[in-house]
């Protein structure tokens, strides 16, 4: 296939669910790591047109959604600071911290600017010498390249106006974390397409022979989704549990080996909290000492921060996938994408957000 319509051809779903249906013979619980994934599987009605028995779980592949309260609460009040300049994707602006988003925060006057790539942020603070530019550097392995390169840049063109405030986090460890819980019911995986163009899938092995679970790396589209469950569900059922790759037209077992070097290059791995996971070893990324001058967490002094969740949110239990955006009793009501009361109702990867586009109703509770 050429084009991109021919991967959302109707004609070629309904033959994959028909061969799903023939091959399952038993109940099955996949979850899809990545939220890009998520939406196409909701926005499409995807988990709904499943065979009777196969259960998608939605995980926390939104890397918005898995940022740290503490971290929001730091860049705002970063953000808020006279003479800085604060810079991220548009997706980051209106997650709500414990008090306030960006968006709030620009509206009274802080100098908050949304950026296509964190070079943006490097051109604002060589035009902009007087000022302090910070770039939030949120996501999985797929973002880090870029801000790698970015920091990089800055090192070479030696500026001393501009620093990152990071909060990568990597997927491995997430999906180690999910499955050592004792509560965990997913039997198969389907692993993020971009982030394995990034990564290459070597660190997915250990893990799939380890718990015996399937890993598939999966696209995005309607027909990558449908044939990477029916992929998983064949291991399931031939008691395999091995490592495959679905998205062959973008993926390689050992990725992006030039990406891996900037991100070794600039990054250390360290332990890293988890929004909805809680704290989880070696699984963030932290700039390396050669570059721990454009540390935003060291050069402003914003400590004695404290947190609150708000009460009413559960995005810790979506983000787990042990519950539904329909299970909450502020979905859609208290909580929309124009009122978030958590990060997965706000970013454009977010489950909440996925169900409420596609018109998904609260359920019903029984008196």
């Amino acid at each position: 296939m050429k084009y991109l319509d021919e991967y959302r051809d109707p004609a070629l779903a309904r033959k994959l669910l028909a061969e799903l249906t023939a091959t399952a013979t038993e109940p099955w619980r996949i979850m899809e790591v990545c939220g890009g994934q998520t939406h196409t599987l909701v926005r499409q009605g995807i988990d709904d047109l499943l065979p009777a028995g196969i259960r998608m779980i939605h995980g926390p592949g939104c890397p918005v959604c898995v940022t740290p309260l503490e971290v929001l609460d730091r860049a705002h009040a970063i953000a808020a600071l006279p003479g800085v300049v604060f810079t991220s994707f548009g997706d980051m602006l209106r997650v709500p911290g414990s008090h306030t988003d960006l968006l709030a925060l620009r509206a009274r006057g802080a100098d908050v600017r949304p950026v296509y790539s964190p070079m943006d942020a490097v051109r604002i603070a060589v035009a902009e010498p007087a000022e302090q530019v910070v770039f939030l550097a949120v996501g999985f392995e797929t973002t880090a390249p870029a801000n790698a390169l970015a920091v990089q840049q800055a090192d070479r063109l030696g500026l001393d106006n501009f620093s990152v405030l990071v909060s990568h986090v990597l997927v491995p460890p997430a999906i180690t974390t999910l499955l050592e819980d004792p509560d965990c019911e997913v039997q198969a995986f389907l692993a993020a397409g971009h982030v394995c163009a990034v990564m290459g899938w070597r660190a997915y092995e250990p893990i799939a022979a380890k718990y015996q679970v399937p890993i598939v790396v999966t696209g995005f589209e309607p027909l990558d989704l449908l044939e990477g469950i029916l992929m998983a569900v064949r291991q399931l059922e031939d008691s395999r549990a091995e490592v495959e790759n679905q998205y062959v037209r973008a993926v390689r077992r050992d990725g992006n080996t030039d990406a891996q070097h900037a991100i070794e290059t600039v990054f250390r791995i360290a332990d890293r909290p988890w929004r909805g996971l809680g704290p989880i070893p070696d699984s963030g990324l932290v700039l390396a000492p050669d570059f721990a001058r454009f540390d935003a967490a060291t050069r402003f002094e914003v400590g004695g921060i404290t947190t609150a969740e708000h009460p009413e949110c559960i995005a810790g239990e979506i983000l787990t996938g042990a519950k539904l955006p329909t299970d909450c009793t502020a979905y859609g009501t208290r909580c929309t994408p124009r009122n978030p009361l958590g990060a997965p109702m706000v970013s454009g990867e977010g489950t909440c957000a996925a169900f409420y586009a596609a018109g998904r109703v609260p359920r019903k509770v029984e008196a």
